[in-house]
């Protein structure tokens, strides 16, 4: 007998209260004023730090990365709106969503009908405030509800956006657990968003405490954990690794984990990767509202990880997918919208992707020739006699099987529709009476 690792160091930790403990680290991120460069990317990074061996890089501006080029940093201290007797209409330092994010700075006085122009409301939802941005246009504005913005009376506003841009870097987070094989797994989270909770306090939060987790952990695989600013900070992370990238053999963006929808996964773009099976035999499982996607060029970071030029075997996962549900990208996405109840599903849908990707093999039967007696072995003892004993049975029957050096784990599940933690438990009872073998991994 050789020395597998059993399913039993992986699927079978359970993590309580870990949704508890993911709400609370969000709710520590979430009034930090981020944006894809500057301060507050470095003080999100600071508290991750507190939990993992985080690494910071900084890529200074103006450094191509591909077709892009890093911007400028940007510094906000304060901005508002002030009507004629000085009382702030709109004020940064009550929410970092009423200014434009990454704005121009300015300051002036204006009547309302040249003001109005650089204001930006959600006349469907007019007690919430949008978020927008200009990252890459060099405008200034401001972002307020509705309702606030229909009771401004004509006159003269003093306007004020305290900012600026100047030369600094891009900053990114990156943490390694290195397992025993360069394969990797990449689990990547965009950090520049300010206060939105789902999108994505929530994804960075639950990353930061499975990594955490895993650090106790011996893998087969490494994994690395990256926080960095959408678009371009994923592409300065592969423009600096491209001598790893062909490490990379699984992956998934993390965005929008905390609340009730979903789950849904976004295949990567190769569309019937590993990674797309695992997630998708997880998902099939998970019961009403889950929903699988293909690949589409539109989203989050998958988009750089999956372009021709790299096409990673990276997914989506979220809970709500983006740009569907009323709360995205405005005020109502605050820390009442996130659960711990679904933090901790989000975080276990990873933990039980990990598990698949570390507990799968390929099986072959020590015995191939009809079925063997498993009775005289003890192994219909050995389920015991709940109502789960008759799947578990069944789960034996299926491995033995397709134990042909053909069908991996993963395989069986997907032909079988059993889930694949009982197959690999089946499979480990099996292996430990002698009845398989792993195949030759040549």
């Amino acid at each position: 007998m050789n020395e597998r690792v059993g399913s039993e160091a992986f699927g079978a930790v359970v993590d309580e209260g870990i949704g508890e403990e993911i709400h609370a680290l969000a709710s520590r991120l979430y009034p930090i004023c981020r944006s894809i460069t500057g301060d507050g990317v470095r003080e999100t990074l600071a508290i991750l730090a507190e939990h993992i061996a985080l690494e910071r890089h900084e890529v200074p501006s103006g450094t191509s990365v591909f077709d892009w080029t890093t911007p400028q940093e940007w510094t906000i201290r304060d901005a508002y709106i002030a009507d004629g007797s000085g009382r702030r209409i709109v004020d940064f330092r009550k929410h970092n969503l009423h200014v434009l994010n990454y704005s121009q700075p300015i300051r002036a006085r204006m009547a309302l009908g040249e003001l109005e122009k650089h204001i930006h409301t959600l006349p469907e939802q007019p007690e919430r405030i949008p978020y927008r941005t200009s990252y890459y246009a060099g405008n200034w504005g401001f972002c307020m509800a509705h309702k606030a913005f229909a009771a401004m009376e004509d006159g003269e506003y003093e306007v004020v956006i305290d900012a600026e841009h100047r030369d600094g870097s891009l900053t990114y987070g990156e943490y390694r657990h290195a397992g025993a094989t360069d394969e990797t797994f990449l689990l990547s989270a965009h950090i520049c968003h300010p206060s939105l909770a789902n999108d994505n306090c929530s994804g960075l939060a639950l990353l930061t405490l499975l990594a955490r987790n895993l650090a106790r952990r011996v893998t087969r695989c490494s994994y690395r954990f990256l926080f960095a600013p959408g678009t371009v900070g994923s592409l300065a992370w592969l423009s600096r690794n491209e001598d790893h990238v062909a490490e990379i053999k699984h992956g998934l963006v993390v965005s929008c984990v905390g609340d009730g929808g979903g789950p849904t996964y976004k295949r990567s773009r190769q569309g019937n990767a590993f990674i797309d099976r695992a997630m998708a035999h997880i998902v099939e499982h998970f019961g009403e509202g889950a929903t699988i996607v293909d690949f589409s060029p539109s989203g989050y970071d998958e988009r750089q990880f999956c372009s021709p030029g790299f096409n990673l075997p990276v997914g989506l996962l979220q809970r709500s997918a983006f740009g569907t549900f009323p709360e995205y990208h405005t005020s109502a996405d605050n820390l009442d919208f996130i659960r711990p109840e679904h933090l901790g599903t989000s975080y276990r849908i990873i933990m039980e992707a990990i598990d698949i990707v570390e507990g799968d093999w390929t099986t072959v039967s020590t015995n191939p020739k009809g079925e063997p007696q498993l009775g005289r072995r003890g192994l219909y003892a050995a389920l015991g006699g709940d109502k789960a004993a008759a799947q578990a049975a069944m789960a034996m029957l299926w491995v033995l099987n397709l134990a042909d050096g053909h069908h991996s784990l993963l395989a069986m599940a997907e032909r079988s529709g059993l889930r694949f933690a009982d197959l690999a438990r089946a499979a480990d009872l099996l292996y430990a009476h002698g009845l398989l073998r792993e195949a030759d991994r040549s």
